[in-house]
Order: structure tokens, then C-alpha cells, then sequence
């Protein structure tokens, strides 16, 4: 994950005349003040960027000196103008620089992308693809992966092509809300402090600054995986890098210290991505060292405009750094970063492998240079830069210059209705495809048997498949769609009531998303047989009474998951229903099989010790290759069959239930097993009686769910003994 390098300054037309001092906030290209050794700082961040990224799979911290260069360079010139006396504060000039600088690049980008996603991925992947380019167009995208990243039946989603971009939104939403605050400040407060105004913006800033960060380390802790998405969250590196740019201009050191301060900065930036997981630690306290360090190097030249006796002295890094390799690798960074990650993600897709071998990698950050030193000088620069014309410039002359720019221009404006108009139109025809689910409810029997055609070998017509592709993903069972189920931040009990509501026997559904998928036969059975289904759930939590719950998939910690087993085993013991159903078994995470988690048996002792009797649910196979899960959906698609979209029974299922293993322990537990019902001896397939048995990696999908009812119903009947199975 990445982000976008900061707009460069540019001149702004004032009235007044801005001192040196005030010039030294950020400098403009063509003056004494330029920092070019911060666009050789750029360079070094995307090179890191995109190296971590391609080969180790891992955050650089780029993203995050990205960020305080940000705050700085834009903060900056925006403190300059709101501090110079009669400077305009009209925003929309800046607004227009901020549109000319990053919109054509991304356009192009993403039209790109949006071939390669034709060309390259199934069409169950397009959808996520085009809300994921209007977000990104619309500057949201962070909030549409925060979205991704708290939704449970989202998770085992792949890598999205456009992921990186998430930054890019965050910055977009700042620019904007930092135009807004200091230029209104300025408006409202000018004439009030006067020659304090910078003292104004520096208190301002500080406090909103500790805000952010403390909220960043709250959210942190809370949610890290939401947090690394969130505007406040992230906000505090920004603003630190506009602090900055408030102090470089005051700021005195002598010319070792300065030297130090460079070197510690510039090992400290090269170093962070190897020595500190940011996928884990950031936003929190950890994004300290690639800001702190970011911002150090900033102030480590800082005087040498400011002070007569240093101009044209810097520190040996500073100078390094303002070379033309490293400043020419900066002044493309902006479109590097929007190159490498859509790239990697589709040759990755497109070869079928996890990671890039060296040569690969290689191939990748080869094509994204040649294609970002292109989109620089031939997109992002002529849109970027008005036509030079001198005062003594003829019209025609002026027109002749304009001219291929307004063409430009024009493209790739057209560029971008086409792919918000293409985007809508997918999403629309999607929405209609899936429409036509409410019909999977009332699909025959016969023509659609599914789990009975491996239990009672019952015939399968030729058929198309049910659900298809795309209905599957809203193929989901009613718990969800009535929100009968806990989400990740709520840790209250929500109770709903399924089956025969005025029944006066009752099974009570309770842990995660894989004892929910049941209460479709649940419900089924509950209206047939006459007894009532009351449902405790919580995304991606069983009942456990581990202390430190992680999310299944990606092993994240998940301390609400704890709070919530302990209220919901007080409300399941007070309500003292006839039996609770639950899973009992669990994937291994390091070998083949399943087994039953330690942390199951102190629920099995709690509920025995209350005469609370349990059905055991074996818990279903989980789609897995190469350790990574996958969608069904996507690999049928993508042209795979029933059986080369499924997996291995041996490398899902023990060939001994683990639950068994405890009946003699807890005679009140009940187990039952629907593994025949979705596998046959030697695999388990994708597909079964004209049926999709999944609506995404390891969920089963309400419509095969509603095949293996019958099945279900014989084994609850054996272990209750409430009606004849």
C-alpha cells in the first residue's frame, strides 16, 4: 500500500509581496528556496514504495514520508498566502491545481486498469473494480477498503488492483479540509491577530495535530485494520509535515548537527520498512519513525535560505538527495505510484501466483518506470503546466500553444465520463442479474436436487448453474439481510427469532458466520417440525473462551469477540433454551484437516453445567489454494469446472471428526456432521446438483443450504429425538 506524491509548489499570484522568510515555507521551482533534495526524498520513497511492494510484500513507510511531504509542501504554500497581507484566499485557483496535478494521471490509470480487468480477471471481479474506480475518482476510496476491511463477508476478497489509491483519497479529503480551515481562518481571524497569525495557525495546528494522533492510536487499538484506511486517523502525519513547513524558516543549526540530524533521518526512512511491520503497527505510534524521520530531514536544511551565511550549504544526505537521478526519480513518483500496484496485481493474476519471483518483480517495476515516465511528460506535465506567452505574444501564436494542451485535455476528460458511465452501467447490469435471485427460493427439486444428489444419489439434468456467478454473492441467508447479526464493532447480543415463533421448543444459534449459515435448514425445519430457532451470531466469532480471539483468515486480534462470548453465554444460560447449536471444529491453520479448539471445551463445561445440551455442528470446508482461500464464483468465471474450483476432501477434513473425541467428556454435547452433504469421498466440489454450494470462500450459499435440510433434519431428530428422522 502507497500513496501519491505531494502536489509540487507552485507560484501564487498575490498582491502582496511575501518575505523571504515566508517564501522559505516551501519554495518554488526556478528560486533559491526550491528544496530539490525533498524531490530527491520522493525518489527514494517511491523507490522503497514499490520495491517492499513487488518483492517482500510488505509497508515501507514511504506511504507515510509521502504523507508529511504532503502536509508540508501543500501546507506550506498554503500558510505562506494566508500569512502574506492582502493575499487572495479565493480557493478555487488552488482547487484548479489540485485537479490539474492529479486527475489526468489517475484517469489514465484507471481506464487502463479497467481494460485489464476485462482482459485479465472473471467478471465476478469487474463489480468491485468499477465501485472501486468511482471511489477513487470521487476521492472516497479509503472509506470503501475501511468498508472491506469491517465486513466479515469481505474479507477473503482478493487484492484489489487499485488498493494503493486508498492514500490518494485521504490526501484529496485533506487538501480540501485544509483549504477550507486555514484560508476561512484566515478570513474570520486576519484582521484580529494580525502580525500573530502565525502563532494562530501554529497553536491551530498542534492541537489538531495531538487529536488526530491520539485518535490514531485509539482506532489503532480498536480496529487497526479500519484505522489504516481512516482520514483522522492519518491526518496527524499531514499536519505534522505542515508544522513543518511553519518552523523551517526560524529554525537555527549548526552545520554537524545538521549533517546528524540528515543522516539519522534518511537511515531511519531506509530502515523502517524491514525493521517495523506497518501493515500491523500503523497508523499507530510506529508511523512516528518514517514521519518524524521525514520531517527531521525537512528541518535539517531548513536555514539555509533563511541564514545569508548557509545559502547554497546542506547537509551531505540533502545534497546526495538533490542529485538529478534521485530528483528526476522524484518528479515521477506521483505516476510510478499509480503504475506498480495495478501491474503487480494483474500479473499475479493473470500468472495465478502469490508472489513476484525477482525476475518478475523486476519485469513489473521495468514496465510501470517506462509507462510513469511517459504519463509524466507526455499527461501529467502539459495538463500540469500552462502554455508558456509572453506579454508580446501574438494571438495566434497563444492559440497554436493551447491548442494541443486543450486537446489533451479533452481526452482525458472524455476518458473519465466513459469510465464513470461504463462503471455505472456494469454496476446496473449486475444489480439486475442478481435481481433475479429471489427466484432461487422457489427453484424444483428435481431440476435443482443438490445436496441430495450425493445423499440419495438423486439425477441432475443438464442445467445451467444456480446461483450463477454473479448471484452469489448476494446468495445470503436471512440473518444477514434482516442484520440479526453482530458486526465486528458491535459487541451487543442481537436476538432474532426464526422457525415457528410460538413453538415452545427452542434451539438457540449462536457464534459466528459459519453457525449462522445454518439457520436457512434451521428455519426450514424449525416451521416444519414446530420449534423455535433464536439466534445469537457475531461476525466471524464462535463461541470460545479464548482471551485473545483472532479473526479467522487473517489472524488479526479481535478482542471484541471476547466481550461479546461473555454476555452472550449469561444471556444463553438465563434464556435456557433445549439445546444450543453451534460449530464445533474449526480449519487447521498450519496443516491439513480440521480440529476442535482447546478454547471450545470451557463453553462445552459451561453450558453442561448449566443442563444446557448442545448440537455440534462439524464445521464446513473452507476453499483454500496455495494457503491463500478463494472464491468459487471467481474460478468458475474464470473458466474452471466443478471439480478444479473445489479442493481436496484430505486437505479439509480429518477423516475422524475431532468432536467425537469428546462425547465421553460431556455427554450433553451432540455432534453432528454434514461433510457428506457437501463432499464426496475424494473431493469437495464446487458445484453439486446443478448447485453453487458457496457465495464466496468458505460460506455456504443459502440455496444449497436449503437442499441440505432433509439431511440436517434426520440427524437433529436422532440427537433430540423430537420427531421421527
Amino acid at each position: 500500500m502507497m500513496t501519491l506524491a505531494p502536489p509540487r509548489p507552485a507560484p501564487v499570484t498575490d498582491r502582496g509581496s511575501p518575505s523571504r522568510a515566508a517564501k522559505a515555507l516551501s519554495g518554488t521551482r526556478g528560486t533559491a528556496a526550491y528544496r530539490h533534495d525533498l524531490d530527491g526524498l520522493r525518489g527514494i520513497a517511491i523507490a522503497l514504495v514499490a520495491v517492499f511492494h513487488v518483492w517482500f510484500g510488505r509497508v515501507s513507510g514511504g506511504v507515510d514520508v509521502f504523507l508529511a511531504l504532503s502536509g508540508f509542501f501543500f501546507g506550506g504554500r498554503l500558510l505562506r498566502t494566508a500569512m502574506t497581507p492582502g493575499a487572495s484566499l479565493w480557493p478555487v485557483p488552488e482547487v484548479k491545481r489540485l485537479i490539474r496535478r492529479l486527475l489526468p494521471a489517475l484517469v489514465v490509470v484507471l481506464a487502463a486498469g479497467a481494460v485489464l480487468t476485462i482482459l485479465i480477471q472473471p467478471e465476478t471481479r469487474w463489480e468491485t473494480y468499477a465501485d472501486q474506480s468511482l471511489a477513487s475518482l470521487g476521492y472516497f476510496q479509503n472509506w470503501e477498503l475501511a468498508n472491506s476491511a469491517s465486513n466479515y463477508l469481505r474479507a477473503g476478497e482478493a487484492v484489489s488492483p487499485l488498493q494503493h489509491i486508498w492514500s490518494m483519497s485521504v490526501q484529496g479529503q485533506f487538501y480540501i479540509a485544509f483549504l477550507a480551515l486555514i484560508f476561512g481562518t484566515a478570513v474570520l481571524f486576519r484582521r484580529v491577530f494580525g502580525t500573530h497569525m502565525r502563532l494562530a495557525f501554529v497553536l491551530l495546528l498542534s492541537v489538531l495535530t495531538i487529536a488526530s494522533f491520539v485518535y490514531a492510536i485509539i482506532a489503532h487499538d480498536a480496529d487497526q485494520a479500519t484505522a489504516y484506511y481512516n482520514s483522522f486517523a492519518r491526518a496527524w502525519e499531514l499536519l505534522l509535515g505542515a508544522l513543518a513547513g511553519a518552523f523551517v524558516s526560524h529554525l537555527r543549526m549548526p552545520m554537524w548537527l545538521r549533517t546528524t540530524v540528515a543522516f539519522v533521518a534518511l537511515a531511519a526512512i531506509l530502515a523502517c520498512g524491514a525493521l517495523i511491520d506497518g501493515v500491523k503497527e500503523f497508523p499507530g505510534p510506529w508511523a512516528l519513525v518514517p514521519v518524524g524521520a521525514t520531517v527531521l530531514f525537512i528541518l535539517s536544511a531548513a536555514n539555509r535560505v533563511a541564514d545569508p551565511h548557509t545559502a547554497g550549504r546542506m547537509p551531505l544526505p540533502n545534497r546526495l538527495l538533490a542529485t538529478k537521478p534521485f530528483v528526476s526519480l522524484g518528479s515521477m513518483a506521483y505516476s510510478l505510484y499509480l503504475w506498480h500496484w495495478p501491474l503487480l496485481i494483474f500479473w499475479l493474476s493473470y500468472t495465478g501466483h502469490t508472489r513476484a519471483s525477482f525476475l518478475d518483480g523486476a519485469g513489473v517495476l521495468l514496465v510501470s518506470g517506462v509507462l510513469a515516465w511517459l504519463t509524466t511528460r507526455y499527461i501529467e506535465n502539459p495538463l500540469r503546466y500552462r502554455s508558456p506567452a509572453t506579454p508580446t505574444a501574438t494571438v495566434p501564436v497563444r492559440r497554436r500553444l493551447r491548442r494541443p494542451t486543450m486537446v489533451l485535455g479533452s481526452v482525458v476528460a472524455l476518458l473519465g465520463v466513459a469510465l464513470t458511465a461504463t462503471s455505472f452501467t456494469w454496476r446496473e447490469h449486475v444489480i439486475v442479474q442478481r435481481a433475479n435471485g429471489e427466484e432461487l427460493a422457489g427453484l424444483s427439486t428435481q431440476d435443482y436436487p443438490g445436496a441430495a444428489a450425493l445423499l440419495s444419489k438423486a439425477k441432475v439434468p443438464k442445467l445451467p448453474m444456480r446461483p450463477t456467478v454473479l448471484e452469489a454473492k448476494n446468495d445470503l441467508p436471512q440473518t444477514t439481510e434482516d442484520g440479526c447479526i453482530s458486526d465486528f464493532d458491535n459487541v451487543d447480543v442481537i436476538k432474532c427469532t426464526y422457525g415457528d415463533p410460538n413453538a415452545t421448543r427452542t434451539i438457540a444459534l449462536a457464534g459466528g458466520s459459519h453457525a449462522e449459515h445454518w439457520i436457512t435448514a434451521l428455519d426450514l425445519l424449525g416451521r416444519q417440525h414446530r420449534f423455535k430457532v433464536t439466534t445469537y451470531l457475531k461476525m466471524g466469532c464462535p463461541l470460545t473462551t479464548e482471551e485473545v480471539p483472532l479473526v479467522m483468515g487473517d489472524n488479526r486480534p479481535y478482542p471484541k469477540c471476547h466481550e461479546w462470548n461473555q454476555r452472550v453465554m449469561s444471556e444463553i444460560i438465563a434464556d435456557r433454551p433445549d439445546y444450543v447449536f453451534t460449530t464445533s471444529t474449526r480449519p487447521w491453520n498450519i496443516r491439513a484437516g480440521d480440529v476442535m479448539p482447546g478454547t471450545y471445551v470451557g463453553i462445552w463445561r459451561e453450558l453442561s453445567d448449566n443442563d444446557i445440551p448442545i448440537l455440534a455442528m462439524r464445521d464446513t470446508p473452507w476453499l483454500v489454494r496455495n494457503g491463500e482461500p478463494f472464491f468459487a464464483a471467481d474460478c468458475l468465471a474464470d473458466g474452471g469446472d466443478a471439480i478444479s474450483c473445489g479442493t481436496r476432501r484430505s486437505d479439509v477434513l480429518s477423516e475422524h471428526n475431532p468432536t467425537l473425541d469428546f462425547v465421553k467428556q460431556f455427554p450433553l454435547l451432540k455432534p453432528l456432521d454434514m461433510s457428506d452433504a457437501v463432499c464426496r469421498k475424494d473431493i469437495c466440489r464446487a458445484v453439486e446438483g446443478n448447485v453453487l454450494l458457496y457465495h464466496d470462500a468458505h460460506h455456504i450459499s443459502k440455496t444449497y443450504m436449503r437442499t441440505m435440510a432433509p439431511e440436517l433434519g434426520r440427524q437433529i431428530a436422532d440427537a433430540t429425538g423430537w420427531w421421527v428422522g
